[in-house]
């Protein structure tokens, strides 16, 4: 049976990149959406479906950001990938502050963007596939609440903060599977930069101390990429 295809708006407004990039993602296997500037992706927006939204930054009649922030009231998963032309960290703070999943810099190689874009989608499929109101996870020995904030094993409990809490329940979402640091970051502390990621660091040790009496268990560092709970049968 032939999978649906993934679908891509593609906001624009430079009349030589934009067909580009959607005749790339075209022949990828992405059913892709050319509009080429923020009123006319907009409208384009609400009139169908989508998967995923690359956006260029600047544009004419309505720059990136704000159609972000109106898509993000309308939808508040859908993924958002910005494209920017502007210095990085600028764009990348209020792009995360207008709810974008990830952002590219141009120029780029078309094999990055496809990387990112798939990235992303792995990403997110993976977390709104598991976003229900499951609360109640199994680590090994361990129970987890990750409303309660509660990790309990035999008859001890553990109370856990907000963020330890927030992160013990992205790694059991991916669990056994690689959790992208920089998705974590951008989850729980809104921002990737260096200090949130040391206080991430941190929070990690934290509870590898909590889930140290299960000798199954144990978070690992995947070098260049994030962490992985790890529970073995």
């Amino acid at each position: 049976m032939e999978n649906v295809k993934t679908k891509i708006l593609l906001v624009e407004d430079d009349p030589s990149l934009g067909p580009l990039l959607q005749e790339y993602l075209e022949a990828k296997g992405f059913e892709t959406k050319l509009a080429n500037d923020g009123v006319k992706g907009a409208d384009v927006f609400f009139k169908g479906s989508f998967d995923l939204l690359l956006l260029d930054v600047m544009m004419p009649n309505k720059d990136g950001i704000t159609l972000a922030k109106e898509i993000r009231v309308a939808d508040k998963n859908i993924p958002i990938i910005f494209l920017t032309a502007k210095s990085m960290k600028e764009d990348a703070l209020e792009g995360f502050q207008a709810g974008a999943d990830d952002y590219i810099t141009k120029p780029f190689s078309m094999e990055e963007l496809l990387a990112r874009v798939n990235a992303v989608l792995r990403r997110t499929n993976k977390v709104r596939s598991t976003e229900s109101d499951e609360v109640n996870f199994t680590i090994g020995a361990y129970s987890f609440n990750s409303q309660k904030q509660l990790l309990l094993i035999n008859n001890n409990e553990q109370k856990l903060t907000t963020k330890e809490s927030q992160l013990l329940r992205l790694l059991c979402v991916h669990k056994n599977d690689v959790l992208d640091r920089n998705f974590a970051l951008k989850t729980i502390w809104q921002d990737d930069n260096y200090f949130n990621g040391r206080s991430m660091d941190v929070y990690i040790a934290k509870l590898r101390k909590y889930l140290k009496d299960d000798s199954k268990v144990e978070i690992i560092n995947i070098h260049g990429k994030g962490f992985k709970l790890l529970v073995n049968s």
